[in-house]
């Protein structure tokens, strides 16, 4: 039986420019949509420089999520700024506020009751943190894709390396900007030292470990295909 939640008090990280709202509570808990998926609710935020393999990542393990009757979506930057962050740009007050406005959407996503796998370099770490102090405890989980300069550069994927050492691209993240490596992320893959599959099979076990999701640890023999 569905019963009203539980009030609770809601932080805001900076507050709206409207002074005339309030916030409306539903009906459906936490609990209620966890009964009714199968499996809790969380954000994992994959963060790393270009070409370190975090829309590969998240995207596979989306996959393999799916396959075992997981609801999980994947929140990719460069899909944002086509549309909801279109009017941004790289300087660091539009990185901020790309990462800003990303952290609600995967916040309503997350009270949803999906699993978002949000895949943004997001370089800056009082952006990442900003984006967890949103998150009920226990919910933003920080993945670091771990992955030396050089291999993401040599992979360079785009050719955004290429085009920033000749200068063609300003404020490119590694070249020309910063990137601020996490100093405690809750998980760290390592892509340029294990398969792919290796890296699902870890995100894997830690959300078995969590209670994220239900199962067994790691995937089933062939269960991963790519397209």
């Amino acid at each position: 039986m569905l019963r009203p939640p539980p009030r609770r008090r809601i932080s805001l990280p900076q507050p709206p420019k409207s002074q005339n709202l309030s916030w409306a509570e539903g009906r459906v808990t936490r609990e209620d949509r966890r009964a009714l998926l199968g499996h809790a609710a969380a954000t994992l935020w994959f963060t790393g420089m270009s070409g370190s393999g975090k829309s590969t990542l998240a995207h596979a393990l989306e996959h393999e999520l799916l396959r075992r009757g997981v609801s999980a979506y994947v929140l990719d930057g460069d899909r944002l700024r086509q549309g909801l962050n279109a009017n941004l740009g790289f300087s660091r007050e539009d990185r901020s506020e790309n990462i800003r406005r990303v952290g609600e959407v995967a916040k309503l996503f997350t009270d949803a009751g999906q699993l978002v796998l949000a895949a943004f370099i997001s370089p800056y770490r009082v952006d990442r943190a900003a984006v967890r102090e949103i998150f009920d405890p226990g919910d933003f989980i920080e993945v670091f894709v771990d992955c030396p300069l050089e291999t993401c550069e040599e992979r360079d994927v785009k050719g955004l390396y290429r085009r920033a050492r000749a200068g063609e691209v300003s404020e490119f993240t590694g070249v020309s900007a910063p990137y601020e490596p996490p100093e405690r992320p809750e998980i760290v893959v390592r892509t340029h030292e294990n398969a792919l599959e290796s890296c699902v099979d870890q995100l894997l076990d830690e959300l078995v470990d969590r209670g994220i999701i239900e199962g067994s640890r790691g995937r089933a023999p062939g269960a991963l295909t790519r397209r």
